[in-house]
């Protein structure tokens, strides 16, 4: 295929999407499925057409005058693509391709970006701008941009098998690199355009358990929650392991951790990653009736409550979730970590600590919760989140030191965005139970 029959199928996907209110990825399955003939190097530039535009959907409906399917993808490849108005009309003369340009588009694409406010030039939706006001003031545009743009590959360095000088060593033919902030972190870049991202997946390091796919936000609050070896451990929000595994390792396999999700679908392929990853510490509790739990209480020393929420920090990943998120949607996640929270509470001990972690960047799932909870149980309080971190790595505590967010009751937390951290939007809290 070329170009312009690509920006025909962005169009086509886009519209599909807008018109059945259903995940880009489907609606992109879908699509291939029925277009067998497009190869795999059209697939990924029509998915990448596809994400940027939804990632940059108000700014670029904004310059068009037009948030419409064709709008945006047009915009897309000649703005943010930085193709130009003459790459894309050259493309459009394909007889597959969309219409010819009107005057209108045409004007709107070499002219510069009017004023807007914040929502539209940080790409969020609007309902939510009191939101990033509270947070970020007059830094929410920028703030929301950085949530608009690709976001890298990051790879969790498996301890049980490897080193990460070995690991960037076996990954240097896909561009690894240490990663900034996580001692166990390597990055891979990926390109612009219509580029496709390695596959890591099909590398043998991933194959042989040496790493796991893990942005380094989530690799940095699974190292502040520092369950050391010997601890009882558990992950009340396991999902597919992700933290689980970096438990394990940090712990070299010693002590025990226990994984519970209250929806057993999301464990997905859990077990097999803990097989790969070499654990042996992992103690699966899936959902059952009767309190699954109930031998578990107040006899850990940590428990992890990485809470369902909004996703608004992962945004660069899932950029058509922030166009489909709405208020029932944060009420109802609100409400859901309120009860987590509450069922974390009874299963610490005496002097261990609950460490609460979302990736939302919103402060009503963030420090209004653990301020919630705080009054409801007041023999928890905050600690230092960087406190057990830094007597492990004093060096990537210094770096996170900035992100830090100090003063008023909900003080000290962690908070880590696109912008600040160069990682997902993560909040993370640690409260330490009193003996």
């Amino acid at each position: 295929m070329r170009d312009g029959g690509r920006l025909a199928a962005a169009i086509e996907v886009l519209c599909d999407i807008e018109t059945r209110h259903r995940p880009a990825a489907d609606a992109l399955k879908d699509w291939g499925l029925s277009h067998r003939f497009a190869g795999s190097g059209d697939r990924t530039a029509i998915g990448n057409l596809v994400y940027d535009a939804l990632r940059k959907r108000a700014s670029l409906g904004h310059l068009m005058s037009d948030a419409s399917p064709r709008a945006v993808v047009l915009a897309t490849y000649a703005r943010t693509w930085e193709r130009g108005v003459a790459a894309l009309e050259a493309a459009l003369a394909d007889p597959h391709a969309p219409s010819a340009l009107t005057d209108t588009e045409r004007a709107k694409l070499g002219a510069d970006a009017p004023p807007a406010p914040a929502p539209i030039k940080g790409d969020y939706p609007d309902w939510l701008d009191v939101s990033f006001e509270r947070l970020f003031g007059d830094r929410s545009a920028t703030e929301g941009a950085a949530l608009a743009a690709r976001a890298p590959i990051d790879l969790r360095v498996n301890t049980l098998k490897t080193s990460r000088k070995k690991a960037l060593a076996d990954l240097a033919d896909i561009g690894a690199e240490p990663s900034d902030l996580s001692p166990l972190g390597i990055r891979i870049p990926i390109g612009e355009g219509p580029s496709r991202a390695p596959n890591v997946e099909n590398e043998l390091a991933y194959l042989k358990g040496l790493v796991e796919v893990q942005d380094e936000g989530s690799q940095i609050a699974a190292l502040v929650a520092a369950p050391e070896a010997g601890e009882q451990v558990l992950d009340l929000c396991a999902g597919a392991g992700g933290k689980t595994l970096a438990f394990a390792a940090a712990m070299e396999n010693k002590g025990q951790i226990y994984a519970y999700d209250a929806d057993k679908r999301r464990f997905g392929d859990i077990l097999d990653r803990v097989r790969r990853a070499g654990a042996h510490n992992i103690q699966l509790r899936p959902p059952a009736k009767g309190d699954v739990l109930g031998d578990l209480v107040e006899r850990m020393d940590l428990v992890l409550v990485d809470a369902p929420c909004t996703g608004t920090g992962t945004w660069r990943r899932r950029p058509d979730a922030k166009w489909r998120l709405g208020p029932a949607a944060l009420d109802m996640r609100m409400k859901e970590q309120d009860e987590v929270l509450a069922e974390a509470a009874r299963h610490v001990r005496p002097g261990g600590r609950l460490v609460y972690v979302t990736c939302s960047i919103l402060p009503d799932e963030n420090e209004d919760r653990v301020e919630a909870f705080i009054r409801r149980h007041p023999d928890f309080d905050l600690v230092d989140p960087l406190a057990r971190l830094g007597a492990k790595d004093p060096g990537t505590a210094a770096k996170l030191r900035p992100f830090v967010r100090l003063g008023e009751r909900v003080a000290p937390v962690l908070r880590l965005s696109p912008a600040t951290s160069g990682t997902d939007g993560f909040f993370v809290a640690v409260l330490a139970r009193g003996s």
